[in-house]
């Protein structure tokens, strides 16, 4: 039994570790990681103004804004891509003709993904860490020297913290996205129902307001499962809780029940795809 457990994590381990380099090599993630750090790069212009310690906010919600929306695009993009790809160039029949399960397949081109998007959401935190520090350190001389000494203006382990919370809701959208292209037939449709699901997701917080205002009925039934089937990515969106507010600090048991949450409804979507994968033919 043992051994049958370590002979999948192996094949699970040599799947995603084929996937993250084939995803390394496209081009679309080197774009994408090149784009971003531009944009972040392009704050500095910001020293040309005298925003005060506005401009530290700014920076903040700039960087969290691209982070957010590069990573969903790569997320979903690159799932879609690496998955067809293998379909297309037959290289999934011939692994899955050994003995390799369909759940290892995709549990490995997921891990494969994640692995690649924690990569993209790392490099990012810290271009924008480094921003920060730079502009802060600036600002503390031009307004008051002392305030050097005295602390930080910014603490910069909510910032990793907001970019590993990010990657948790990556991961969500990473397994969304493989789940609609294991019963879809081209990578455009799956990019697109994707997206639609990703914007669902953003919302979905409306959907919960309206159930609790709700009287019981068919409808409140209704809204409760759109609240279940679809996760809640706004309780991701802690950027107003960080980084600034040197008082307030989120409490581990917050980060631990977010991670939870992410894992369950990753493992899900993967089990519901793996059950769409099992009837596919390739």
């Amino acid at each position: 039994m043992i051994n049958l457990i370590y002979n999948s994590f192996t094949r699970i381990r040599l799947i995603a570790g084929i996937t993250f380099l084939e995803a390394v090599r496209q081009k679309f993630f080197s774009s994408t990681l090149l784009i971003s750090v531009s944009l972040l790069g392009s704050s500095n212009f910001l020293q040309q103004f005298d925003f005060g310690t506005g401009e530290l906010k700014f920076i903040v919600d700039f960087g969290f804004g691209a982070l957010f929306f590069f990573g969903s695009i790569l997320s979903i993009i690159a799932t879609a891509h690496l998955f067809f790809n293998e379909i297309e160039n037959r290289t999934a029949l011939t692994l899955l003709s050994k003995p390799v399960h369909k759940i290892e397949f995709l549990t490995g081109k997921f891990l494969g993904v994640h692995f690649l998007l924690l990569i993209f959401t790392l490099v990012i935190t810290l271009v924008l860490s480094s921003i920060l520090f730079w502009r802060e350190v600036s600002l503390l001389e031009r307004i008051d020297s002392g305030l050097a000494i005295e602390g930080s203006l910014v603490r910069y382990s909510d910032v990793f913290l907001f970019g590993f919370l990010q990657w948790m809701k990556f991961g969500i959208l990473s397994a969304i996205t493989l789940l609609v292209a294991s019963f879809s037939n081209t990578n455009l449709y799956t990019m697109v129902v994707s997206f639609f699901v990703l914007i669902i997701c953003q919302l979905q917080y409306i959907a919960r307001d309206v159930y609790s205002t709700m009287e019981a009925g068919w409808e409140r039934l209704l809204v409760m499962l759109v609240g279940l089937i679809f996760p809640n990515f706004q309780i991701y969106n802690l950027g107003d809780q960080l980084v600034f507010d040197m008082n307030r600090v989120v409490p581990a048991t917050t980060i631990v029940q977010l991670t939870a949450y992410a894992l369950i409804y990753c493992a899900t979507f993967i089990l519901l795809a793996q059950m769409n994968f099992r009837r596919r033919e390739i």
